[in-house]
């Protein structure tokens, strides 16, 4: 990567003064410790976080995650009602005389 810039040498966009301690990923913009906020797993600048929270865009990432932890949950129930299905259906295969057999001894049980 030889295109990316070296963090160490970029400066805060609002405190010249200071190293850039982190890259803000809405507004691609450098800014010091002081100037960014830990939100969810990023570190996102003040201007990005107020604009994030005016047009909902985490609404919509949390609405698009309750769908897929509902898609999970479903994919599971039906997961575990084939595997019971499957179990059922190879019992109900199994043939009469197996079922006749007396416990313990392995000899057929009487007439």
């Amino acid at each position: 990567m030889a295109d990316a810039p070296d963090l160490t040498r970029a400066r805060c966009l609002v405190h010249a003064q200071r190293e850039a301690a982190a890259r803000c990923p809405e507004c691609r913009r450098f800014f010091c410790r002081e100037c960014v906020t830990e939100h969810g797993d990023r570190a996102i600048c003040a201007a990005c976080l107020d604009r994030l929270a005016r047009t909902g865009v985490e609404r919509g990432r949390n609405s698009f995650r309750a769908v897929v932890r509902g898609g999970q949950i479903l994919l599971g129930i039906f997961t575990a009602w084939f595997f019971f299905y499957m179990v059922g259906e190879f019992l109900s295969s199994l043939p009469d005389a197996f079922h006749e057999t007396s416990r313990g001894t392995g000899a057929p049980g009487p007439p």
